[in-house]
């Protein structure tokens, strides 16, 4: 009598353990021609910063040399970046804005 072994293998699920996104620090950049109003201007309009808060970031990269504006997934930061440098552009202002990850 021959019997029939059928190989049943068990398929395990996996959990991929996916890390969070990475996070990236958007910084402004000092320079000796952008006015201090046109910092804040930047930091008001595109980070969503109060006057008092925009203030605070514009004294710590005009005396320190940079200063984070925020912390957003790649994607967001390289959007800002992108929209600061164009702004600062069409402004005739060389205020310089990058990108490091956090």
């Amino acid at each position: 009598m021959t019997t029939k072994h059928e190989n049943s293998s068990v398929l395990e699920l996996e959990r991929s353990k996916s890390k969070p996104p990475s996070l990236y620090k958007v910084l402004l950049l000092n320079d000796d021609f952008t006015t201090m109003e046109f910092v804040i201007e930047v930091l008001t309009t595109f980070f969503s910063k109060t006057m008092e808060q925009a203030t605070q970031i514009m004294l710590k990269v005009h005396n320190e040399g940079s200063a984070v504006c925020g912390v957003y997934s790649k994607d967001v930061a390289e959007s800002k970046v992108a929209q600061v440098s164009a702004f600062s552009i069409q402004h005739g202002h060389p205020l310089k804005c990058h990108m490091e990850e956090n």
